[in-house]
């Protein structure tokens, strides 16, 4: 999106200002950024750091605790074990030098789901922690493209019974697990079709299809590319189920946008929704194992009826749960609450 930097723009009034970045893959470095905070921050109520280990949230840190104005870190999944093993010493001497103290010194975390402050819990140094979902504007699911739209965009996939995987194709979304249940699932439904759904992250799709073709399979997969709209809800619309193995997911956005429209789903247990799924009764919840994924999906696809439970349940949950204007008001009193906090 193109902006003015460093200058206020007003958006549905409220002011933002982009800063540039210098070292976007090293450290995240922004000296415009770090002048203006230390020019306004003494000023603020409470500051809202985002991720952990780069260098906005060191200097707001320092900052905050300097002119002690409270702040709210959100890991954004990154002291997730999966993730906070990755680029270990990277990170051990940032904690040293001043992660640590940044988490010591939050009036709290702000995490979205139960399971993600669960993870966290072992590198928190039993800071206070607050749980605020990510959401949804529900007026965009309101009326779906009708049945068939999707197949009309993609006329390959014909009347097969379709599984829906939506989201980035790289290494943690468990797409290696995903081919192996969907080949197992195939010898009991030959009448299905695997959908692949999402950008490709440094050509690991071509990985999927290799293994694909292992399977004598490639020809009962589309791969669609990023979608967007209209059609990203359209293949929602027609999707018999959505299926996320991921080994690691800090939320799934991608989950809420299938049970917006009425799909059950079936996730790992490293999806950090998953507790909010299994007791909604919205969908089924694996083990990261193509045996127990298999079984998941030849379960929905046995039991149309409970299927069909699944789905508006996942829809309740939604509703209930997972729209942005009540988060928006959950975000805010945690502000008002934790403001007076020094």
């Amino acid at each position: 999106m193109p902006v003015s930097l460093e200058i206020p723009v007003i958006d549905n009034g409220v002011e933002i200002r982009y800063f540039s970045i210098q070292h976007p893959k090293f450290w995240g470095t922004s000296l415009p950024l770090g002048l203006a905070l230390r020019r306004d921050l003494p000023a603020y109520d409470i500051i809202h750091i985002h991720s952990l280990y780069l260098f906005h949230d060191l200097t707001a840190g320092q900052l905050c605790r300097k002119y002690r104005v409270p702040y709210i870190i959100r890991p954004h999944g990154t002291l997730d074990p999966y993730i906070y093993k990755r680029h270990r010493l990277r990170k051990r001497i940032m904690e040293i030098l001043f992660e640590n103290r940044n988490i010591k010194g939050a009036a709290a975390l702000h995490y979205t789901t139960e399971e993600e402050m669960l993870l966290a819990k072992p590198y928190v140094f039993n800071s206070p922690g607050v749980v605020v979902p990510n959401g949804l504007n529900l007026g965009e699911y309101e009326k779906l493209p009708p049945p068939g739209a999707f197949r009309q965009l993609f006329p390959q996939v014909g009347d097969k019974r379709l599984i829906l995987f939506l989201g980035r194709i790289n290494f943690k979304k468990g797409l290696d697990i995903l081919v192996p249940a969907f080949a197992g699932a195939l010898k009991s439904f030959p009448n299905l079709h695997l959908v692949v759904a999402g950008p490709d992250n440094d050509g690991y799709g071509q990985k999927v299809r290799v293994w694909l073709k292992e399977q004598n399979i490639l020809d009962r997969a589309t791969f669609t590319g990023m979608l967007e709209g209209r059609d990203k809800l359209a293949a929602f619309r027609d999707a018999e189920m959505f299926v996320l193995p991921s080994y690691t997911e800090n939320f799934g956005i991608s989950v809420l946008e299938a049970m917006a429209c009425g799909v059950p789903v079936v996730v790992s247990d490293k999806v950090n929704i998953w507790r909010e799924i299994k007791g909604a009764g919205a969908g089924l919840v694996v083990p990261t194992e193509p045996e127990s994924l298999a079984e998941a999906i030849t379960v929905l696809l046995n039991d149309q009826a409970s299927t069909r439970q699944m789905g508006q349940a996942g829809q309740k949950l939604v509703r209930e749960n997972y729209q942005w204007t009540m988060i928006a008001q959950k975000l805010e009193q945690a502000y008002v609450s934790l403001s007076g906090k020094v």
